[in-house]
């Protein structure tokens, strides 16, 4: 699998281990920054990754910060990205068999880091269910498309 991973200064160490992981467990990863736990600002590096991820230049994403709130907000501005900030097995699992969340988002400042692998490891690997989902991430995507067409100067 090919997974962009993207961090703050916050969320650095946290990054370089899940990467460590991921890399070691035969996947393809994407390392969009921060290069260093100096301190930067999070948006950009949570656009990257969700471009990467709409773009198809990674099949999932993964965000990291210090609570990964910001950064799932910051992620979910790009359109087509469903950027879910999980704290547990339970939340990652959920996310991706109801919601689709093509985006992990986690807190490095909340997550020790064999919990935070964990909810890796449950995200990677649950599927999507469909079925009566699918007319809601419809709703979503129809949401999603109407904001933007408003924000262009165009009412849906």
């Amino acid at each position: 699998m090919r997974i962009a991973l993207g961090a703050d200064h916050a969320g650095f160490t946290l990054k370089q281990v899940v990467m460590r992981y991921l890399i070691d467990a035969g996947h393809e990863t994407l390392d969009l920054g921060t290069a260093s736990s100096d301190p930067v600002d999070y948006p950009p590096y949570c656009a990257a990754v969700g471009r990467a991820v709409v773009e198809g230049r990674a099949d999932v994403g993964i965000v990291m910060g210090g609570s990964g709130q910001g950064e799932a907000m910051a992620a979910n501005k790009v359109h087509g990205v469903r950027a879910a900030l999980c704290l547990d097995e339970f939340t990652a699992r959920y996310a991706r068999l109801h919601n689709d969340a093509n985006v992990l988002s986690l807190g490095a400042r909340i997550l020790g880091e064999p919990f935070a692998l964990a909810i890796v490891d449950t995200f990677l690997a649950t599927g999507f269910e469909g079925g009566r989902h699918e007319r809601r991430l419809a709703q979503i995507a129809d949401i999603e498309r109407q904001e933007c067409e408003r924000a262009a100067g165009r009412q849906p």
